[in-house]
């Protein structure tokens, strides 16, 4: 690698600078008429780039000194294995390669612009005037309209068949648009500076274990630790780049013809979203729901990602920053629902196998969280060199809370095999076996104090939640052994069931208030409560169901939006919250799809279809929801896209649709009344 050097550090004669561009700038299809790779070693286009930066200061990067993007700002492309998010001014500022879980070759979203980019926008920067993804696809189209004329960027993520490719194309709408091209890979979360070499006509950059080509017709030049061009893109003419990641001990990746992979994009999507059976009020809206929760998924093992991104903040400046690029049971019922109601029964199939091999052998080493092929160690810890996302520390890869006793995901996972089979999906023999040795462990730790499906850092405690979902996973094996006649010790399991159901009732519930509490004895409540008619626990018009939901609209909610719980409503610890950690956050959008569903199950149908349509406009402008709100600051926070407030705007949908009395509710049976 002798002609390599650091980014940015080219010598002369391998930088070609820019001149002003022929009109035909774009790319040929392949010769042999095949798929959209091409393994000729023929680069498209005529190799020419366009314009100068004519005296232009671009010590800094083309465009110096731009603020940081807000999280609502930013769309997602994704290729079934990782995600890009790319903000409303051009620049891609998040990638993990090659897959959701692995470190970010592009970090800007945590580091800012040296910790990696890829930014295409007008030379005069700015944000887009308008985008959006063509129709029911991924494949996003961002537009600006400038004093010169009118210029479109075309991202997508091809399907990914072998190595992963982000693929870009610049077309001129009208006039003459003077555009720039700025490229910073930072390898290991923006750590590593990659050596930058030019080899033919293609950009290639390398370091350790990765390596990344860039295809263009474009000659990008280097200065200061960037790769960067400007260029002229004129009425007609279209301007393309491809980005693919090969592992650096691999030989050059084959080509994209990136036309060509852009119908066979598009098409994917478009016959993926054929299938969806849903076309009540709200299509749109659950339609691209489906796509982002489709977009999440790791296709190699069914799982699904809870999100593409790790530590964007809960709260701004604040450490409630955590890493979700993993696979968390507590989603499996909800999710499984949302792909069943949506028509999707080979995805819920994937996600029900994927659940299965995941908690496979001991049950008392079930986990709350796996990784996206089921791996169980995901030890967390701390990147110190990136600032955060607008200063919010500490920026964190893994989840410690991978290793907390969580008694609730022993319920939601045997709620969610409950639901697949419900759904038709076959069951056999092993599965069976599987849950009756988790269900038998779980009749013997349901009396145990665990952490809470908010994975509270803080002591452990009785949490009223965690009952009713242990109580769930009890009722819905007991059931399923009733329906099909399977074996069973149902007298140790009815018992244990009805047991729980009395303590519950008795214990975690405040006659006083009127509602039932976060936990045994808490003074605070916890929006989870509002689940306990939707699994059924008790029926919808239980006084006490009434009670727990006017308390949490009177103590949990925040302009009409449901936090998670009220961090300091039971002070405890060094920094006096029921959570051990410093700070607050925003109202978590999935606990408001919960109320939601609460207010229609219980007859508010009027108060359900209000609060649903207003956090409808919570989505950014190309339908993306993160995890949480603020609703003093009016923006979006957590990490996105959340595959949680996605399923949720699905489910309601779903339940908005159906006859209060034939909603999801399952009243509970053979249980004691409380």
């Amino acid at each position: 690698m002798s002609d390599a050097h650091p980014e940015g550090d080219h010598p002369s004669d391998d930088v070609t600078e820019a001149t002003e561009s022929n009109t035909d700038v774009g790319v040929g299809s392949s010769d042999d008429g095949g798929g959209s790779r091409r393994g000729d070693g023929k680069s498209g286009g005529d190799g020419k780039s366009g314009g100068d930066h004519g005296g232009r200061d671009t010590s800094h990067g083309l465009w110096s000194g731009a603020p940081p993007s807000r999280i609502e700002d930013y769309a997602v492309v994704a290729d079934l294995q990782t995600a890009a998010l790319i903000s409303r001014d051009g620049s891609m500022d998040w990638m993990c390669l090659p897959r959701f879980d692995s470190s970010a070759s592009f970090a800007a979203l945590l580091g800012g612009p040296d910790a990696g980019r890829w930014r295409i926008a007008p030379l005069t920067g700015g944000v887009c005037s308008r985008r959006e993804y063509r129709d029911d696809t991924m494949v996003l189209e961002t537009t600006w309209e400038t004093d010169e004329g009118t210029a479109r960027v075309i991202d997508f993520m091809p399907i990914r068949q072998t190595e992963p490719d982000l693929v870009r194309i610049v077309e001129g709408v009208s006039g003459r648009v003077r555009m720039g091209v700025e490229l910073v890979a930072r390898f290991d979360y923006g750590r590593v500076v990659p050596w930058v070499r030019h080899s033919g006509e293609r950009w290639v950059a390398v370091a350790g274990p990765d390596s990344l080509w860039l295809d263009t017709p474009l000659r990008v030049r280097g200065e200061n630790m960037r790769s960067m061009a400007e260029f002229t893109v004129a009425a007609g003419e279209r301007v393309p780049f491809v980005l693919t990641w090969v592992p650096s001990y691999q030989d050059e990746p084959p080509r994209y013809d990136p036309d060509k992979a852009l119908a066979e994009t598009e098409s994917f999507w478009t016959d993926w979203i054929g299938r969806c059976t849903y076309d009540g009020h709200y299509s749109e809206a659950v339609r691209r729901s489906l796509l982002v929760l489709k977009a999440l998924t790791f296709a190699p093992s069914g799982g699904i990602a809870a999100a593409a991104t790790t530590s964007l903040p809960e709260q701004i400046g604040g450490p409630r920053n955590w890493d979700y690029r993993y696979c968390w049971l507590r989603d499996a019922a909800f999710t499984l629902q949302a792909l069943t109601g949506g028509g999707y029964t080979a995805e819920a199939k994937a996600w029900r196998d994927w659940l299965l091999r995941a908690v496979a052998g001991d049950p008392k080493d079930l986990q709350i969280m796996y990784s996206l092929t089921g791996r169980r160690r995901l030890p967390e810890f701390e990147l110190t060199w990136l600032d955060g996302y607008e200063g919010s520390t500490p920026v964190r890869v893994g989840n410690e809370a991978a290793g907390q006793f969580q008694l609730d995901v022993y319920g939601e996972l045997l709620d969610g095999l409950h639901s697949a089979r419900e759904a038709g999906l076959a069951n056999d023999s092993d599965a069976w076996t599987l849950q009756t040795l988790l269900t038998d462990y779980l009749e013997k730790v349901w009396h145990e104090p665990d952490s809470s499906l908010w994975e509270v850092r803080g002591p452990r405690q009785h949490f009223v939640h965690s009952k009713v979902m242990a109580w769930v996973g009890l009722d819905r094996m007991i059931r399923t052994a009733e329906r099909a006649g399977l074996k069973a010790p149902l007298g140790k399991w009815r018992a244990a069931r009805d047991a729980l159901h009395a303590e519950v009732c008795e214990r975690g519930y405040d006659s006083e208030r009127g509602t039932f509490t976060q936990y045994y004895g808490s003074k605070g409540l916890d929006a989870a409560l509002l689940l306990i008619p939707r699994v059924g626990f008790l029926p919808p018009d239980d006084p006490r169901v009434r009670g727990t939901i006017d308390a949490v609209q009177r103590e949990l909610c925040q302009d009409g939006f449901v936090l998670r719980y009220r961090t300091d409503a039971d002070p405890a610890g060094e920094h006096g919250t029921v959570d051990g950690l410093p700070g607050e956050e925003g109202a978590f959008l999935a606990c408001s799809f919960w109320l939601a569903d609460a207010l229609a199950l219980t007859g508010r149908r009027d108060e359900a279809r209000e609060l649903f349509e207003r956090l409808l406009d919570l989505r950014n402008d190309v339908g993306l929801l993160s995890e949480e709100w603020d609703p003093k600051a009016r923006r979006q926070l957590g990490n996105t896209p959340q595959a949680f407030s996605h399923v949720g705007l699905v489910n309601t949908a779903l339940t908005l649709e159906r006859d209060t009395e034939h909603g999801l509710t399952r009243t509970a049976t053979s249980t004691g009344t409380g």
